[in-house]
């Protein structure tokens, strides 16, 4: 089968876990109900914490906690595989990391990576300024996952700016990337599609962007528009700045036959 339908799904996170994870579940039910065989939740999905301390209360132990079985258990009530967005996983050092796991049908963990460019940056002006290095602890390594759909390269939300790891990813042989975010509102208006367009084109890939939208309990405000592009930039499917769901689907025969005809991967020259 040469076409699969993939959805990214949009939201306004709170600052309450079980709030968010009921919403979460509702938009995930939706994106099954439209044939979704893959799905991509945002960055903090589960929570939009008020402070650096809240996240770390909220870390969960590698591999069990509530937000990890609700993942396991809607990809198996579902069967789809799902991609958790991002969640604290305690980093063992009074940090988290910030971690997107992959989970199959079965409801197992099929892979995970931890976020390797933290977001600390001064965003104009007026004072809006993040160091989410703080409370985080970066990853280390490039993570593609074996699926159905295709090798899904994982990335999260400020990565986007760093092309050379999408680049590891496709030298991983990845098709197609997951790129769960919470972009703010002043970033996103003039960055958010050119990024998403350029990591696609550049590694002939799909791009599968699931954002945060909205007005925060944090006193964020993030840009949605969760969208999902194709190898040749082009926006398949996208979301305005409401919550809910945005599907697509990806052609990977036509994406192959496109790799064959336009080779750049194969023409990349290091200097």
């Amino acid at each position: 089968m040469s076409t699969h339908k993939v959805a990214a799904i949009q939201m306004s996170s709170a600052a309450d876990v079980v709030t968010n994870l009921r919403e979460a579940g509702k938009l995930m039910a939706k994106a099954a109900a439209q044939g979704a065989e893959l799905m991509v939740l945002p960055e903090n999905f589960a929570l939009m914490a008020k402070s650096d301390a809240e996240r770390v209360a909220a870390g969960e132990l590698d591999g069990s906690g509530t937000i990890q079985d609700f993942l396991a258990d809607k990809a198996r009530h579902l069967r789809t595989w799902i991609v958790g967005g991002t969640l604290p996983v305690l980093a063992g050092n009074g940090k988290v990391y910030a971690r997107s796991p992959v989970y199959n049908p079965q409801g197992e963990r099929a892979g995970y990576y931890d976020k390797i460019h933290l977001f600390d940056v001064q965003v104009n002006t007026a004072g809006e300024s993040y160091r989410e290095s703080a409370r985080t602890e970066p990853g280390r390594r490039a993570v593609v996952v074996d699926t159905p759909l295709g090798k899904l390269g994982l990335s999260v939300c400020y990565d986007l700016r760093f092309p050379e790891l999408f680049r590891a990813l496709a030298a991983q042989g990845a098709t197609l990337f997951a790129v769960p975010s919470a972009f703010t509102r002043t970033t996103g208006e003039v960055h958010w599609q050119l990024l998403n367009r350029a990591r696609a084109v550049e590694n002939l890939a799909f791009v599968i962007a699931a954002a945060q939208t909205g007005h925060h309990t944090n006193g964020r405000e993030t840009f949605g528009h969760s969208m999902v592009v194709d190898p040749w930039g082009e926006i398949l499917a996208e979301r305005d700045a409401e919550p809910g769901v945005v599907t697509a689907v990806m052609d990977t025969a036509q994406q192959a036959r496109l790799r064959a005809r336009f080779p750049v991967l194969s023409h990349r020259q290091l200097v």
